[in-house]
């Protein structure tokens, strides 16, 4: 019900009280970073899908940074002079973020602001729980279960210090939702490894450690991150509602942003 009602607010949205169509919003391209895993563009796509659902007046693109067709630079050139915010489908800040993407929206014609990466968010913290159930977490246990339990948050990792700040914080907020501590680690990049980070908990007496994968989408590092869990390892965070749902939510943030300091979208 809910979806219905946001489609047709949506399509509401789109008629002035005139009667006469408004004119057509920013277009919202997602931003993907590309890999060569099938899976990965499998899920990127249905993301696409069900964001096109819930907003069915929006025009939706894809663009990669690498990898993969269509690249950013063409999606943005094919776009002309028209207006659109670019959301990264990437979790933290880090260089694509600060700089790979603004570079090339600066390159393109087309008029664009760039939205804040997906995390930390609320969204992606209820995403990871319900992987981790998923997966065999226990909603309700005991203290003592409690007192040898541990997550390890398996991160891509960046060498850019704020993306190492945003996943410590999506660790906090995680670690708040399972009353249990929560670790930050990395596949490349950056320290611990997964399997640092559960020697380290294993030296704690946290012996029960669940691997929670941080990944948009699957991969050669979520799969090497899943291997190493003493335990259970949840899935990505792929196309769980609540990833449209965050898309969606960064590209309203930036365009009331832009709503609020500017007339209109500036050009690149």
């Amino acid at each position: 019900m809910n979806r219905i009602s946001s489609q047709l607010a949506t399509q509401l949205s789109l008629v002035s009280l005139d009667g006469r169509r408004r004119p057509e919003p920013p277009a919202l391209v997602l931003v993907a970073h590309g890999s060569r895993d099938p899976r990965t563009l499998a899920t990127v796509h249905t993301l696409l899908d069900r964001i096109r659902e819930l907003r069915p007046g929006l025009p939706v693109h894809l663009g990669h940074i690498e990898l993969n067709a269509p690249l950013l630079p063409d999606t943005l050139a094919a776009l002309g002079t028209g207006d659109a915010v670019l959301v990264p489908l990437l979790l933290s800040r880090g260089y694509h973020v600060k700089r790979d993407i603004p570079e090339m929206a600066a390159a393109a014609q087309a008029r664009t602001r760039v939205a804040a990466p997906l995390g930390p968010h609320p969204l992606l913290v209820e995403t990871l729980y319900d992987r981790l159930v998923e997966a065999g977490w226990r909603t309700r246990t005991d203290e003592a279960t409690r007192r040898t339990s541990a997550v390890v948050l398996a991160a891509a990792g960046s060498r850019d210090p704020e993306g190492a700040v945003d996943t410590h914080r999506t660790a906090q907020l995680l670690s708040d939702r399972l009353g249990v501590p929560v670790v930050p680690a990395y596949a490349s990049a950056a320290a611990p490894t997964v399997e640092t980070a559960i020697r380290a908990l294993a030296a704690r007496g946290r012996h029960r450690v669940a691997v929670a994968s941080y990944f948009t989408a699957p991969g050669l590092f979520a799969t090497q991150c899943a291997e190493a869990a003493p335990w259970i390892a949840s899935a990505p965070l792929g196309t769980h509602p609540a990833m449209a749902d965050l898309i969606l939510h960064r590209y309203d943030q930036s365009l009331a942003a832009t709503a609020t300091t500017e007339p209109a979208l500036a050009s690149a």
